[in-house]
């Protein structure tokens, strides 16, 4: 990241300086290899528009979103609060996040312990600086033309009724969106989602991931478009397991929209 301009908020608070908005960069995107280029990807889009934004960097923590889901709520509440106090601490207004666990939690769950913020996640930002005009597209880069379909969340979609945003940053590309059979409110968890990402899968049939990747190469798409981490490590698993890797790419929207603009 240090080929980027990425100001940490010590930083601008140090220089009397309040960003736009706070990225929050989350536990994937920090320390997981394949998504790290997703925070990189993001972080381009918004020097090149000029965004003012900032990261806690080393002062961010995990969310707590994977202890509360585990059962274990002390565990939750102790990282849940640190990480208020260190952005109430800041006076953080705003937090856009590539991430919908860091996204749902902060927005949803944090607030109950102090922690109050307008929290979008990146496809709405994204589709907010396409709609004002800031995010110039070429539309004629690897994309155009193609048939792109889009793996719902379940932390962006059922969770938080973000259905829109992303399709409407995939539609902007001059693509042909199609949509997997089962979609939007109806979309199949890819398994991140009910934690079968960390654990060995009870006995079954298929695996979950397996399932929805078939349904994601049955739209004929040469690109799966995600807006998740969890669903990025699923999806792309999944592609692999049916050993059409080298047809069909698993990509976040923010890895989509650079390209796009040639950054």
């Amino acid at each position: 990241m240090s080929t980027y301009k990425v100001p940490t908020m010590a930083e601008m608070a140090a220089n009397g300086q309040e960003p736009e908005v706070l990225f929050w960069v989350g536990c994937a995107g920090s320390f997981d290899d394949r998504y790290k280029a997703v925070t990189q990807a993001f972080v381009k889009i918004l020097n090149k528009v000029g965004v003012s934004f900032a990261v806690l960097g080393p002062e961010e923590a995990c969310t707590g979103d994977p202890a509360r889901r585990a059962g274990n709520e002390f565990l939750f509440q102790m990282q849940a609060v640190a990480n208020i106090q260190v952005l109430n601490g800041y006076n953080i207004k705003k937090v856009v996040t590539a991430c919908p666990h860091c996204f749902n939690t902060i927005k949803n769950e944090y607030p109950a312990l102090g922690g109050e913020y307008e929290v979008i996640h990146h496809s709405q930002f994204l589709q907010q600086l396409i709609n004002e005009g800031k995010v110039a597209l070429k539309g004629g880069g690897e994309f155009k033309g193609k048939k792109i379909t889009f793996h719902d969340s379940c932390f962006l979609g059922r969770a938080n009724n973000v259905y829109e945003a992303p399709r409407e940053v995939i539609k902007a590309l001059d693509v042909e969106l199609v949509e997997m059979k089962r979609c939007r409110t109806k979309g199949l968890c890819c398994g991140a989602g009910g934690g079968q990402m960390f654990k060995e899968p009870e006995n079954g049939k298929k695996d979950i991931n397996i399932e929805r990747t078939e349904e994601a190469l049955a739209t004929g798409a040469s690109t799966i478009a995600v807006g998740c981490p969890f669903c990025l490590t699923m999806m792309t698993d999944g592609v692999k397991n049916k050993e059409q890797e080298e047809k069909v790419k698993v990509y976040d929207l923010a890895e989509m929209i650079a390209k796009d603009m040639g950054i």
